[in-house]
């Protein structure tokens, strides 16, 4: 795994997150805004076998499948 970058959620990504992974890291921001309480969270970017993985600490992630499809989803228990 190689340790990519951090920010905070509602600012603009850095130029090291792929681009593909963008929209849904938006949808999934716009997802938390409208919630009835406000999350303040950070995204860290990672690497895992060569495919970038962008954690929300709020409890999402957003990757890329090995075929190219980008999945954001809520971190499984």
């Amino acid at each position: 795994m190689q340790l990519g970058t951090r920010w905070a959620a509602g600012s603009d990504a850095p130029a090291s997150v792929p681009a593909a992974l963008l929209p849904a890291i938006g949808e999934v921001e716009a997802r938390l805004a409208s919630a009835a309480e406000p999350v303040e969270a950070h995204w860290t970017l990672t690497w895992l076998e060569g495919r970038p993985i962008a954690e929300l600490d709020a409890g999402w992630e957003v990757l890329l499948t090995a075929s190219g499809e980008v999945i954001a989803r809520p971190f499984e228990d």
